[in-house]
């Protein structure tokens, strides 16, 4: 693997990113935009950028390890900044509500997995 780029959690939170950063600034009222918007923005972002910081001490195995649990914390941070959303009305429309969501309990068993492969590397 030559690059973070390669891997497949980076990809698709990197894309979920994309999709939390337009829904913040399209869908929600302008209220939310910078509460609640930012704060989903930030932990939806740092699951990316933590993976990528990871990837880049990957030859120190435990600190790798360290690192996605740290993306696995702020995966599960974003959902509940969506679940927060949808369920006080600010984030109306069920079906992004329920794609997003669905999107970030896939990459959360992903994260959960590559964890175990990279923990059980260290073990070997």
């Amino acid at each position: 693997m030559q690059s973070y780029k390669d891997l497949e959690i980076y990809r698709v939170s990197h894309r979920l990113a994309i999709e939390v950063h337009k829904m913040t600034l399209q869908d929600l009222p302008k209220f939310e935009m910078y509460e609640e918007g930012s704060q989903i923005r930030r932990s939806s972002k740092s699951i990316v950028a933590t993976i990528v910081e990871g990837f880049g001490r990957k030859q120190y195995q435990q600190e790798y390890s360290r690192y996605l649990t740290y993306a696995i914390a702020s995966c599960d941070e974003t959902k509940e900044h969506l679940e927060l959303l949808f369920e006080t009305d600010s984030l109306g429309k069920k079906d992004l509500f329920e794609r997003l969501l669905a999107g970030y309990e896939s990459l959360g068993k992903m994260l959960y997995r590559f964890r175990e492969t990279v923990t059980k590397s260290l073990k070997a």
